[in-house]
């Protein structure tokens, strides 16, 4: 009877092996033994891949450690560059602060000999005005009436000017007195005698007030009455400082030509203030004006588009009523018909949108015509008006233009319509500022220039623009063929002809 030597088991019918062990006992042997294979191999793979794994770090740490280094390298010599750069801006920075201060001071010194080239220049005028106005004193008395002489004295006071409220004016008038004071200093060394030193001083105070009391008393538009004050004044003194003592009538002659010369440039100074406030008075109406003109434009588009707007709801409505017909239609011809009719009034719809849009952005941009309009009846052939205008119709603008202030309608040569008409107007006259007629008021905006060049100007600014180079002016032509006018002529006003335009 076999026995399994593991287990003992025992049986006549039990097997075993060589070994002695059972069948059961022999497939758990194979098994542990295959489970100690492959354990073996489990730890001979993690063996394995502990070894891998601590190569990878070694391999990971040697490329950190290359990276960082490569990195540090790059970033060093970044730094090197940016260090380079730094020390070359400050370098430039340097040069130029230095040509800054090498500029600074060659303006120093150009404005220091434009101040001395004036004074040269001034004090050069004063004697070549003397040469040239009193170089034969002898008739200088001949122009003077002897009845005036004795109502020229003022007395000495110290007046306010007006032009020492502005830097500008100021620094030309206390440059042009420094040279005043100069030249009274240079001729004050001429007198030996006291009878004469004080005819000299006598007539110097006089002067002085004299000059004090014409610039107290200019007014804008009396430059020429000043300057015709100045030179009667030297011309008085100049008699009353020789009438019976010849002998120092050289000197005098030469000390009033100069004298003269620079009071009317003290004159000319003055008067610049009042040039220059009427001129801030002109931009300020003109200012006033286009805001009332604007405010009258945008009030006509306000009408404008209320009219539209009455208009659009027409069409709405209508669309409405249409409509609400197909719905109630039976016969298809009829549906046709009046869904043709509904095209048709979405048509004219859509217009009367797009015209409502324009007003709307003419009201709140700045779109509109600008205009180039002539007169040559009332202003000659080389004489036109640049305008702006943002009605919907501009030539509505030009007719209120051509109303009852001139005596002829304007004809228009150029409408050019911009979204930036403001803009456009204003490079405009930009460039023809120095051909206006009114170089005060700036408002009046009319150039004197010709067609050519006001046909090149609109061309180079909107080369889609179109413009007409005749000059028309058919009422003009037509009112020099007729010798008479007859008595039974009919007057026919503007606004008639407006009213029946509109009826029509």
């Amino acid at each position: 009877m076999a026995k399994c030597k593991k287990c003992n088991k025992k049986g006549f019918f039990l097997k075993v092996n060589i070994e002695g062990l059972c069948q059961d006992c022999q497939r758990i042997a194979t098994l542990e033994a295959q489970e100690l294979l492959i354990k073996q191999a489990i730890q001979k793979l993690q063996i394995e891949l502990s070894d891998k794994n601590k190569l990878y770090r070694e391999i990971c740490e040697k490329a950190k450690e290359d990276a960082l280094k490569e990195i540090g390298d790059k970033i060093k010599q970044k730094e090197n560059e940016l260090e380079e750069y730094i020390n070359k801006i400050e370098s430039r920075s340097q040069e130029l602060k230095n040509l800054d201060d090498v500029k600074e001071e060659s303006q120093k010194t150009i404005n220091s000999n434009a101040v001395k080239l004036q004074k040269i220049q001034t004090v050069y005028k004063s004697i070549k005005h003397a040469v040239d106005n009193y170089y034969n004193y002898d008739t200088l008395s001949k122009d003077i009436n002897n009845d005036e002489i004795d109502e020229v004295l003022a007395s000495t006071v110290q007046l306010k000017l007006h032009l020492m409220d502005v830097k500008q004016l100021r620094k030309l008038y206390n440059q042009n007195n420094k040279i005043i004071q100069d030249t009274l200093t240079k001729y004050k060394g001429r007198y030996t005698t006291k009878a004469n030193m004080t005819i000299y001083k006598l007539m110097v105070i006089a002067l002085e007030s004299e000059l004090q009391n014409v610039l107290y008393n200019i007014n804008y538009g009396k430059l020429d009455k000043a300057v015709g004050d100045i030179k009667t004044i030297t011309a008085k003194y100049f008699n009353i400082a020789t009438d019976g003592n010849q002998s120092i009538a050289p000197t005098i002659k030469k000390f009033i030509g100069e004298i003269e010369y620079l009071f009317i440039e003290a004159v000319k100074i003055e008067y610049e203030y009042y040039v220059q406030k009427e001129r801030i008075k002109e931009e300020q109406r003109a200012i006033r004006e286009q805001m009332r003109q604007e405010a009258a434009e945008r009030k006509i588009l306000e009408q404008q588009r209320k009219q539209v707007e009455k208009e659009e709801e027409k069409y709405k409505n209508e669309i409405a009523s249409i409509s609400e017909q197909i719905s109630l239609a039976v016969y298809s011809e009829k549906v046709i018909q009046l869904q043709q009719r509904i095209a048709q009034l979405q048509e004219q719809l859509l217009s009367v949108e797009h015209k409502k849009e324009d007003i709307i952005s003419r009201q709140n941009g700045k779109a509109g015509y600008v205009y180039v309009i002539s007169n040559l009846g009332s202003f000659g052939e080389k004489v036109f008006k640049v305008g702006m205008t943002r009605r919907l119709e501009p030539q509505e603008r030009i007719n209120e233009l051509g109303d009852a202030s001139v005596p002829f309608p304007f004809d228009v040569h150029s409408l050019i319509f911009s979204d930036d008409a403001v803009g456009l107007e204003q490079n405009m006259h930009k460039t023809l500022n120095n051909k206006r007629l009114n170089k005060v008021n700036l408002r009046k905006e009319f150039f004197e220039v010709t067609i050519d060049e006001l046909e090149e100007l609109v061309y180079s600014l909107d080369p889609s623009a179109e413009f007409n180079r005749t000059l028309l002016a058919e009422q003009y032509y037509k009112s020099l063929s007729i010798d008479e006018v007859p008595d039974n002529v009919e007057i026919v006003t503007d606004d008639e002809g407006v009213e029946e335009d509109e009826e029509a």
